[in-house]
């Protein structure tokens, strides 16, 4: 049978952008997805990526969607301009690739999902955590209940935030969302929520404003309550440390620590062991077969609209939750609300 083919263009040629490109080329069909341009208001950067894969460069991604008329449109741009071309694609009929964060509040979210549905386009939005083998493992490990009852997860996140390649935006809350909690934290609430197949319904948070640029924060903690009915901890410090990535799950039987993209250790004695994961195709390279498979069967991605919406609601709530001191609920239809 004969497989479709799409065509891609790339709005934002930052580092990631050369992911997306290396998985296309990756892919057991590589034919599926052809790049055919790529955007960016840094000309030299958009040339300096279109010239090595052999695509055509623009510096204005709307006269490039235009012009080229994708079937795909990735969108790697900061976090505050994910509305505007999220919308911007969905009007041109493209499925798109939205990198994480969905965009900077639930308000936004409800815009992009609106116009989406509105011009019959599939989205699928960037959490990889889902696509990572050791997350995989470690989630096949809950469901099987061979350590027992999962009873508490715990996710620490360290690492120096304010580094020269951390570009100067990711700074400024306005056009960030946040510092840590919003770009790392993310992360750990999509692998929390993922890992059990749940929502995060309400939070109690502290956040930490020491970071001394900006003005977004360089750490804080976090208690979810998930509709699994686990607890789970976040701890994540931007500041000058040994550097962290791990989350812990314990269980009534035993425990588990997953590093992501590193490896997956099992405790059901005094320590931990290493346990075999098994080999798989790289993140980004199961993302695209995901989106395909939604575009083509007609039915959401894994990282899904809706899924990906409950994220920033959380991440909204974090911060809630510390200006109130108090904890706050998730209301996953928009918003969050103090608990009484």
């Amino acid at each position: 049978m004969e497989l479709n083919t799409y065509r891609v263009a790339i709005i934002g040629a930052g580092n990631i952008a050369g992911s997306h490109l290396e998985a296309m080329r990756a892919m057991s069909s590589p034919d599926r997805l052809t790049p055919c341009a790529i955007a960016d208001v840094n000309s030299a950067r958009a040339d300096a990526l279109a010239g090595k894969y052999g695509i055509r460069s623009y510096i204005d991604y709307k006269e490039m969607l235009a012009k080229e008329k994708p079937d795909i449109a990735i969108v790697t741009l900061p976090h505050y301009l994910h509305r505007e071309a999220s919308l911007f694609a969905a009007e041109q009929g493209c499925h798109i690739l939205l990198e994480k964060p969905m965009a900077l509040n639930t308000k936004e979210c409800d815009e992009i999902i609106a116009a989406v549905r509105r011009n019959r386009v599939r989205m699928m939005v960037g959490h990889t955590h889902h696509y990572t083998a050791e997350n995989r493992e470690a989630k096949s490990w809950i469901a099987s209940g061979r350590l027992g009852k999962l009873v508490m997860m715990n996710d620490r996140r360290h690492l120096p935030y304010d580094t020269p390649a951390r570009p100067g935006w990711f700074f400024e809350k306005a056009k960030a969302g946040g510092g840590i909690l919003t770009n790392l934290g993310s992360h750990s609430i999509d692998k929390l929520q993922w890992l059990t197949d749940s929502r995060v319904t309400g939070i109690k948070a502290r956040v930490d404003y020491s970071l001394r640029r900006g003005d977004v924060e360089g750490g804080g903690t976090a208690f979810l309550d998930l509709s699994s009915g686990v607890p789970a901890t976040i701890s994540q410090s931007g500041y000058p440390g040994a550097i962290v990535d791990e989350t812990e799950l314990l269980f009534t039987g035993g425990s588990l620590l997953l590093r992501s993209g590193i490896g997956l250790w099992a405790g059901d004695g005094r320590e931990y062991r290493e346990v075999p994961v098994p080999p798989q195709a790289p993140p980004f390279v199961l993302q695209f077969e995901d989106l395909l498979g939604a575009i083509e069967e007609g039915r959401e991605p894994e990282s899904s609209m809706a899924y990906s919406r409950s994220v920033v609601a959380a991440v909204e709530s974090l911060y809630r939750s510390s200006e109130l001191g108090t904890e706050v609920a998730v209301d996953q239809g928009g918003g969050a609300n103090e608990r009484g």
